[in-house]
Formats: structure tokens, C-alpha cells, sequence
């Protein structure tokens, strides 16, 4: 029974192995196609994910040649000479029987989650032309005899986690023609055997650990068209420059020494990147660079020099030129004229951090199209020119830190597109001019440190743009504080510091409820600490000192959930101090200079408070409304008829507030910003009127209404459904998010109103600055819809403005996932959450279920949503969140992705062609590359016909070519990018700034202004 026993146990390992001992012996007794169809099984058998169902094709059953999806098979022979599973979400390990495999000309395994390592019976390919193993999760070492593939053209093993150094070996591929190993955890030196790579055109190994110096050897690479070596730790530079050069990539390392003068016999250069290492000396003639498009040397210790400038002369001849950044240098001298001469395309020109003198040239203003000026931190002196208002594009201009004088120029008003306006430190002298208040796109405007004179103006205030800074500090500006600055209900910091500001804080700073730093320290201001501010309740940073309030310190403050600074000192504030919140931290408050406090925590060494101070009886108390009245009286003996009218206000306030009214209970949240009632809402609305009605949902509904307070204005008025079980959680997750959030592509926030409707229920709503062009779902998905005020239109979106809108959206998503503090998903992104403005700018919205991602650096919000329930909208759902994974950016990215194959193709996610194993994903990614045209939404062709089909017959051919060509390849693009963010495996993703770098790209070559994709390249 035992020897039985072991035969059997003998006999089922030889039934095991019997697949891999035929395979090893194939040559002798198999045909060469039966070997490759059992090595494609024991590759198979190493996949352990395939939620595609990619591989369920590879059966004994079926033809391998004909119905194995992934293999090509040559014409003559059926043998496998493509392996192509790229994007299929597979995950595993790579058998070593890839190497039997010996026809094969293409692997490409890209965008995977295979890990382990690369088996070394690769090598054995000696057909291949093409290794694509890039964006999986390999480690290790790069196989050796990789060199064995002598064949070989390309080779990509980028954005993976390979280990140790680049093969010396690889110098004998005299074939390849490029080498991407770009963002892995490779070191050591760049091997000089590369120089032999006589055919190489793109070197990419950016974003790995490589040193060493750059041997001269590499100078062998006459072919070499991208040379890409940023963000490494290398040093030191050869003397040869690449003539075939088009992109040399060079940033974020330590290479030292002068710019070679070779640079120039590069004539093909289109970007010359060189940022963040540590050059020196004169920057060389770049007038033969006549393709150059981006121009980055910035922060480097170039210049110092007398003629250090006379290479920007030079630059005239480079007319394709769109970026030039030298900032951050020690470049001496005056500004030439000659930049005046300056490509026409220039969109961004930074000079700042430097040695820069004299005065701003008055042929400035020729740079028509420059949209970034920055000339910060250097010894400028002068007028600000008034010709910098004729660069009418431009949207950002930074002149601070310089020795500047004269008067702001009020045409700067002209400048409608502007959105900083940083002109700080400098001796600027008048007023500020009121004609800023033209600017309705600014989101920041710092005059602080100046000689300014005179009142801030209200055109000033009533920027509700303003979202990011208001700094006018350390001038001599004087007067009352508008109270138009409650238009500011975006604005993130207030800083009025150092002036000569007197009276009281205006009422309308309680509608400031974004403030997150307010500043008012040593004006002449007085008054007690009203107590509307209490609904400032994201305030960071309060800084009162040095005036002259009084009265008592308001209890609010200590309630305050994200205060983390609170300067009250040099007063007159009188009474107890609270004891909780942040007065319990003695480090983060200043009370000293204000003799009348007593109380508060045992550390701040103040006199115990008593009833009865020792200078002053204590009065009998007045009932409320006595005192008020004694004090309205008072006041009005001593007032002027304007102050009468002001104290008639608070005191019907102070009764509207004592009287039983439909809105009597308080808001729940403190963002209203015009303290808007149930009655407002329902006045506006028409009664909440179907007619008024834009939309519903499982939350609430949203109407179209006009306010006529504080002037007539159309608004949205999304009403909560409280019967839902979410409603209440997200009110007050959007409220805690829109009042934090800044930024033109997201949807703005009017008020908030929760309050108790006429039959006594409870009532939540949210309202928005309404969007003339209703959302993005409408626009591609209804052939027709009725615009408020406007009779019935065809909706239709051409490919430019499509692009224009993802765009957009990417730089919403930009802002909250990498620019905001606290990263925040938004976790419900797809085309009905995207609204449009009148100029088709597009704004996210809805963010019932934005989601704080957790940073113990900083304080957040406690609006979290539950960790078990699912986010977001069927089919625009990342796949992860349906096993219980957490909320993460890549969910995001994965809706984005959706969203823009839906705009590119016309189909919803949702659509009944997707069933069972289809979706839109692979609906594109099988259509990629030759067959985009055929999947596209049909406008976007019909476009692209029509627009040729109005040119003369004589050239229309050749322009009806060209167009289909740019255009064509504009749609591969956006599907390739649509299919590489909503890929299966969340780290796999695209990251949300490269897609809009390359988005931005498109839409160039769209209008014309930019190079053909191709030419784009960055490896």
C-alpha cells in the first residue's frame, strides 16, 4: 500500500511538470507553433487577475493565430510575433517561458500590474524590436543580457521600481533607437557604452538616483532628438551638444559650469531645460534656435556680469518662443529694449530674483499675447510704463520687491483678464486707483509696503473675485473701512495692517466667511469685537492689536475651531477672558496693554476677575431693550442724520431677530452670506415653481430664482431633500467645502440658508451663482434645452471648446487634489456636476460628498463621509471604492477619466451597449490608435468637414488634408489620456497635472498656436 501510495503521489508531480518538460524538449518532438501555444499557457498561469477576461480566449478549443486576443502571427508562418496586452489591468508575474517565444517582435505589457522581476530568459528574443514593460510594479535589477536582443529598437522599462544600474551591456544594441527608464529607483553612473548607441533618438532616465558627471562618449549620439536627465544627482557637463537635439531636459540636478557655447548648433532645439542646478557664467548667443519654444534656466547662479543680458537680444530670432524663465539667477544690468522684439507667442516671461536695473522698457507693451510678467525681487526703478496695460492678455503681473515709483496706473483697469496684481515693497505713491475695480477676474491684489495715500476705494471691495489675498498694509491709507467689503465672500486673507484706518469693523466683514487670516493691527480703529463676526468661523489668524477697541472679549472666540493665532494686545479690552479653545494655549495668544482683563487660565498671570472693580460702582443692569434704546438715544444726539440711519437698521434688526418669523431659528452653519430666509428663497423662486425647476435628485432639487438684494441677480437654489438620510451630512460637507475653497473652475458659492419654512419644517438650501449655459450633460447629451431668458437652441460643442472644458475641469481637480492645504476629492465628478458659464468657462460643483483626505499637519473639517458607503454616480464610480477601498485622489482621476471618453465619444458610461464585461473604457482603448475616428461623437467629424469644405477649391484639398491630420491626431491623444486615468488599477493612473500639461498641448495645436503632437515628445 505504501509503494502504491507513492507511485501515485510520483505520478500526479509527473502529470505537473509534463506541460514544461514538453515545452523544454519542443524543439525535438513539437512544432514550433505548439511550443508557443504551451508557453502562452504557462504565461497564462502566472496571471492571477484578469477582470477583463482578457486571457479567456487562450483555450485549447480555439485558433491561436485567430482568436487569442493580444497575439498577432506573422503572414507567412503562424508564429507569434506580437504580444500586445497592454492596459488590460492584469496582474502577476512574468513566466520565464516568454522566452520560447522566439519570433516574437513586440512585447508590450505596459500599463499592467505585473511586479517580480524581468526573468532573463528575455534575452532569448533575439527577433525583438520592441520591449514595453513600462507603468507595472517590477523589481529588481534590469536583466543583462537584454543585450541579446540585438534587434532591438526600443526599449521602455519607465515608472516602475527597478533597482541597481543601467547594463554596460546595453551599449551593444546598436539598433535601439530608445531607451526609457525614466522614474525608477535606478543609481550609479550613466554607462559610456552608450555612446555606441550611434542610433539612439530618445534617452529619457529623469526622476531616478543616477550620478556621476556625463561622459563625452555620449557625444557619439548624432541621432539623439530627446535628451531627458532631470531629477537625478548628476554633475559636471561635456562639451558636445547633440545637433539633432529637440528637447534636452536637464532640470533639478547639480551640473555646474558655463552653458556650452555648442548649444547653439542645436538647431532643432524646441525646449532647453536646465532649472534648479547650479550653471554659471554668460548665458551664449541662442539666436540659431530658431524652433525654441521653452526657454527654462531659472535658478541657477548664472550672470553677474556687466553684458550679462545680451543673450535676451538674441532670443528675437527664436519667433516660436511661448516660456522664458530666468529667474532666480544673478543676471545684472539694464533690460534691453530689444525685448520689446520678443516672439509674438511669448505667454510667459519671468525675470524675477535677480540683479536687474534701471527702468521697465516702454516697448514692453508689444508682447501682446504675454499672459505671465513677473520682474519681482530685483532693483528696478521708475514708473510702472503705462504700455503694460496694452498686453492685454495679460493675467498675471508681479513687479514686487523692486525700488519702483510714481503712481499705480489706472489703465492696469483695462486689464479685464487679470488675476494677480502683486506690486509690493516699492515706493509707489497716490492713491489706489478706483478703476481696479474693473479687474472682475482678480483673484489676489497685494499693495502692501508702498506710499499709498488716501481711502481705499469700494470699487476695491466689491471685487468678489478676490479669493486669494487683499493685502494694502504698511500705507498710509486712511478712512473708514467700507462696507462694501461683504462683496469679499471668497477672499482667504484681509491685511489693512499699519494704516491709519479709523471708526468701527463694518457690518459687512461678517459676510467675509472664507477669511482665513484677517489683519487690522495698528490702524485708529475702536469700537468693541462685533458680534457678526462670530461667523467667521474658518479664521486662522486674527490679528486686532494696536488700536483702540474696547469692551469686552467675545466667548465666540474660543469656539472657533481652527484658530490658531489671536493677537487682541495694546487695547482697551476690559473684562474676563474666556478659558477654552485657544486661549488655553498661551504661545498662540497676545493680550499684553490691555489694563482691564482679568481671569482667564493661570498662565497668563492676570488679576482675578470680581464683581465689583475697585474704581467704579457697579450699575444696576437695564433690561435688553432699555439699553438698547439708551444707547440708540445717545448716539443719536451725537450722530449726523447718516448715523441715525445706520442705528434705525440694528434696531429693526435687533427686533426682526426678537420676533417669532418663519426664519427665527439661527443657521446651523455660519454661511450666509446675505442672511437669506426661507421667505427670500421662496420670493425668488417663484414659489418654488416647476417652471423655475433645472433639476432633482435623490438629494434635493434645483431651482433658477432672481434676489433682489443688495441688487437683482440670477441665482441656483438647490433645496435639500430632508427626507434623505445624506441631506443634512451633505449641507454641511458642501458648506465646509466651498467655504474653503478658491478657484475660478469651481462653482461659487452666494449663501446658505437653513432656516424653518411656513408650515413649521425644517429647511436647508444652498444657492450659487447661476450658469447661463446650464451643465456639461445637457450640452452632450440633449439636442435641444431652453436657456432661462433665451428661446429653445441647439446644444452643440465643437472639439476645441471640449478640450477647453476638460481643461478646466483638470485644473478644478489640479487645485483641490495638490494646490489646496488639505488635498480634498471631490468624489461625484461627471458631466451633470459640471456647470457652464455664458463664456463656456466650466465650474465643478456639487460637493455633497467631498471628502478631506486625512494630514495630521493641519486641522480639518469633521464632514468626512462614512468609509462604507459607496461615492459617486454608477459608471463614473472608481472600481476600487465598490471593494471598500478608501477615498483617494486616483478615484477622482478614474471619474475624469470617464468624463473625458464621454466627451469624446458621446456616450454615457451608462449606455446599453456596455453589458457584462463592456464599458467605455475599453470601448476606447480597443478602438486606440487606428480606429478613434470611428468611435468619436459624429459632430466633431462633421466639424472638422464643414470647416474645410469653405476653402477655395484650388488648395482645399491640401487644407482638408492638413486639418484631418492635426485633428485626428488631437483625438488619439485625448483618448489615449481618457484611457490612461481610467485604468483598473488606482496607482496605474495618469496624475492629474501631467494630463492637463498635455491637455493644454492639444488645445495649442487645435488653434494653431502650438507644434504637431508629435513634435511634443517628452519621452
Amino acid at each position: 500500500m505504501e509503494i502504491s501510495s507513492m507511485g501515485v503521489r510520483i505520478w500526479s508531480v509527473f502529470m505537473q511538470l509534463f506541460p514544461l518538460m514538453i515545452i523544454t524538449l519542443a524543439s525535438s518532438n513539437l512544432r514550433g507553433n505548439e511550443v508557443e501555444r504551451l508557453s502562452l499557457l504557462a504565461f497564462k498561469s502566472e496571471i492571477v487577475s484578469d477582470p477583463l477576461g482578457i486571457l479567456s480566449s487562450w483555450s485549447d478549443s480555439s485558433n491561436l493565430c485567430d482568436e487569442w486576443r493580444g497575439i498577432t502571427c506573422g503572414r507567412r508562418h503562424p508564429r507569434v510575433t506580437v504580444l500586445d496586452l497592454q492596459s488590460s489591468q492584469l496582474t502577476g508575474t512574468l513566466s520565464s517561458h516568454i522566452g520560447n517565444l522566439s519570433f516574437l517582435r513586440t512585447l508590450n505589457l505596459q500599463n499592467n500590474s505585473f511586479h517580480g522581476t524581468i526573468p532573463q530568459e528575455v534575452g532569448r528574443l533575439s527577433r525583438l524590436q520592441g520591449l514595453h514593460l513600462g507603468y507595472n510594479l517590477f523589481r529588481g535589477y534590469i536583466p543583462i543580457n537584454i543585450s541579446h536582443c540585438s534587434n532591438l529598437q526600443s526599449l521602455v522599462l519607465a515608472t516602475n521600481h527597478l533597482t541597481g544600474k543601467i547594463p554596460i551591456e546595453i551599449g551593444s544594441l546598436l539598433k535601439l533607437e530608445e531607451l526609457n527608464v525614466r522614474r525608477n529607483n535606478l543609481s550609479g553612473e550613466i554607462p559610456p557604452s552608450l555612446g555606441n548607441l550611434s542610433s539612439l533618438e530618445i534617452l529619457s532616465v529623469e526622476g531616478n538616483n543616477l550620478q556621476g558627471g556625463l561622459m563625452n562618449s555620449l557625444g557619439k549620439l548624432k541621432s539623439i532628438r530627446v535628451l531627458a536627465l532631470g531629477t537625478n544627482r548628476f554633475s559636471g557637463l561635456g562639451y558636445t551638444i547633440f545637433p539633432n537635439l529637440q528637447i534636452f531636459q536637464f532640470q533639478m540636478n547639480s551640473f555646474s559650469g558655463p552653458i556650452p557655447s555648442t548649444i547653439s548648433n542645436a538647431s532643432n532645439l524646441s525646449l532647453f531645460g536646465i532649472s534648479d542646478n547650479i550653471f554659471t557664467g554668460k548665458v551664449p548667443s541662442l539666436a540659431r534656435l530658431s524652433n525654441l519654444v521653452r526657454l527654462e534656466i531659472d535658478d541657477n547662479i548664472l550672470g553677474n556680469e556687466d553684458d550679462d543680458l545680451e543673450f535676451l537680444s538674441s532670443l528675437v530670432n527664436c519667433t516660436s518662443l511661448e516660456l522664458m524663465d530666468i529667474s532666480g539667477n544673478k543676471f545684472q544690468g539694464v533690460l534691453p529694449e530689444s525685448i520689446s522684439n520678443l516672439s509674438r507667442n511669448l505667454e510667459v516671461m519671468s525675470l524675477g530674483r535677480n540683479q536687474l536695473s534701471g527702468s521697465i522698457p516702454i516697448g514692453i507693451g508689444n508682447l501682446l499675447n504675454v499672459g505671465v510678467l513677473s520682474l519681482k525681487e530685483n532693483l528696478l526703478t521708475g514708473n510702472i510704463p503705462n504700455s503694460v496695460c496694452e498686453i492685454s492678455r495679460l493675467y498675471d503681473l508681479f513687479l514686487s520687491y523692486n525700488h519702483l515709483s510714481g503712481t499705480i496706473p489706472s489703465c492696469l483697469g483695462n486689464l479685464t483678464l487679470l488675476s494677480s496684481l502683486v506690486l509690493q515693497s516699492n515706493n509707489l505713491q497716490g492713491g489706489i486707483p478706483q478703476s481696479l475695480g474693473q479687474c472682475k477676474n482678480l483673484l489676489e491684489l497685494v499693495l502692501s509696503q508702498n506710499h499709498l495715500i488716501g481711502p481705499i476705494p469700494q470699487e476695491v471691495f466689491r471685487l468678489s473675485s478676490l479669493s486669494l489675498v487683499l493685502d494694502l498694509s504698511s500705507n498710509h491709507l486712511s478712512g473708514y473701512i467700507p462696507n462694501e467689503v461683504g462683496s469679499l465672500h471668497n477672499l482667504g486673507s484681509l491685511n489693512l495692517a499699519q494704516n491709519r484706518l479709523f471708526g468701527e469693523i463694518p457690518l459687512g466683514l461678517g459676510a467675509c466667511l472664507s477669511l482665513e487670516s484677517l489683519n487690522l493691527n495698528g490702524n485708529l480703529l475702536q469700537g468693541g469685537i462685533p458680534q457678526f463676526l462670530s461667523s467667521l468661523r474658518g479664521i486662522g489668524d486674527l490679528n486686532l492689536s494696536c488700536n483702540s477697541f474696547s469692551g469686552k472679549i467675545p466667548n465666540y472666540l474660543q469656539r472657533f475651531p481652527f484658530l490658531q493665532n489671536l493677537d487682541l494686545s495694546f487695547n482697551d479690552f476690559e473684562g474676563e477672558v474666556p478659558i477654552e479653545g485657544i486661549f488655553r494655549n498661551t504661545s498662540a495668544v497676545s493680550l499684553m496693554g490691555n489694563r482691564g482683563l482679568c481671569g482667564g487660565i493661570p498662565q497668563l498671570r492676570l488679576p482675578i476677575c470680581t464683581s465689583i472693580t475697585p474704581d467704579q460702582p457697579r450699575k444696576p443692569p437695564k433690561p435688553a431693550k432699555a439699553l438698547i434704546h439708551y444707547k440708540l438715544a445717545v448716539l443719536i444726539i451725537s450722530s449726523g442724520a447718516v448715523g441715525v440711519i445706520w442705528l434705525l437698521y440694528f434696531v429693526l434688526l435687533y427686533r426682526s431677530r426678537e420676533s417669532r418669523v418663519e426664519s427665527s431659528s439661527e443657521p446651523s452653519l455660519d454661511v450666509s452670506f446675505l442672511k437669506l430666509s426661507y421667505r427670500d428663497l421662496l420670493k425668488a423662486t417663484d414659489g418654488f415653481s416647476s417652471q423655475n425647476l433645472i433639476g432633482s435628485g435623490s438629494s434635493g432639487s434645483v431651482y433658477w430664482g432672481v434676489l433682489d438684494q443688495p441688487e437683482e441677480r440670477i441665482v441656483a437654489v438647490k433645496v435639500l431633500n430632508l427626507q434623505s438620510s445624506r441631506a443634512s451630512r451633505s449641507f454641511i460637507s458642501e458648506c465646509e467645502v466651498l467655504k474653503s475653497i478658491r478657484h475660478r473652475n469651481l462653482v461659487r458659492l452666494v449663501t446658505a440658508c437653513s432656516s424653518i419654512d411656513f408650515q413649521g419644517n425644517e429647511f436647508k438650501a444652498l444657492v450659487f451663482e447661476f450658469m447661463l449655459d446650464g451643465n456639461l450633460d445637457e450640452w452632450l447629451h440633449y439636442s435641444a434645452e431652453r436657456v432661462v431668458g433665451a428661446p429653445i437652441v441647439l446644444l452643440h460643442l465643437n472639439l476645441l471648446q471640449r478640450v477647453t472644458i476638460a481643461i478646466d475641469v483638470a485644473s478644478a481637480l489640479d487645485y483641490l487634489h495638490n494646490r489646496f492645504h488639505v488635498p480634498i476629492v471631490h468624489c461625484d465628478l461627471k458631466p451633470s456636476n459640471i456647470l457652464l458659464e455664458n463664456d463656456m468657462t466650466a465650474c465643478v460643483c456639487d460637493f455633497g460628498l467631498a471628502t478631506y483626505l486625512p494630514d495630521t499637519s493641519c486641522p480639518v473639517p469633521s464632514v468626512q463621509n462614512p468609509s462604507n458607503s459607496i461615492r459617486g454616480t454608477i459608471g463614473y464610480i472608481a472600481p476600487e471604492y465598490g471593494m471598500g477601498s478608501a477615498v483617494s485622489t486616483y478615484g477622482d482621476v478614474y471619474s475624469y477619466g470617464i468624463l473625458l471618453l464621454e466627451m469624446l465619444t458621446g456616450k454615457r458610461p451608462t449606455d446599453n451597449m456596455f453589458r457584462d464585461d463592456k464599458n467605455l473604457h475599453n470601448f476606447v482603448l480597443m478602438a486606440l490608435p487606428e480606429r478613434v475616428k470611428e468611435i468619436c461623437d459624429p459632430v466633431l467629424l462633421q466639424e472638422k468637414e464643414s470647416s474645410t469644405s469653405t476653402n477655395p477649391a484650388s488648395n482645399r484639398s491640401d487644407v482638408q488634408n492638413d486639418e484631418t491630420q492635426r485633428v485626428e491626431e488631437c483625438l488619439i491623444s485625448i483618448a489615449r489620456i481618457g484611457v490612461a486615468c481610467s485604468v483598473h488599477l488606482p496607482k496605474a493612473r495618469m496624475e492629474i497635472g501631467e494630463v492637463l500639461a498635455e491637455l493644454r498641448v492639444i488645445r495649442d495645436v487645435l488653434t494653431g498656436t502650438g507644434m504637431p503632437i508629435e513634435h511634443m515628445i517628452t519621452a
